[in-house]
């Protein structure tokens, strides 16, 4: 049981949730680009760039984004 809190606390796994209009990622390494129609971010072995309208860094915690606005693409690329 202490290993799956300690596994949840220390999660180093990256992760990117869409929703409407919004992105969440959790454990990115370094914000490449920030314009407001293209996002480029640096996410352990990946890098993720994000095309659309409106881009706005929303949230920043630790090692947290929330990016919204008008998504047209999102592609993940092993780096």
């Amino acid at each position: 049981m202490l290993e799956k809190i300690s596994n949840y606390v220390n999660d180093k796994e990256f992760r990117l949730t869409l929703y409407n209009d919004k992105i969440h990622i959790i454990n990115y390494k370094k914000i490449i680009s920030l314009e407001s129609n293209y996002l480029s971010i640096l996410c352990l072995d990946k890098k993720v760039l994000v095309t659309g309208n409106s881009l706005v860094l929303n949230k920043i915690l630790d090692n947290e984004l929330l990016i919204k606005g008008t998504i047209n693409n999102i592609e993940v690329i092993d780096v």
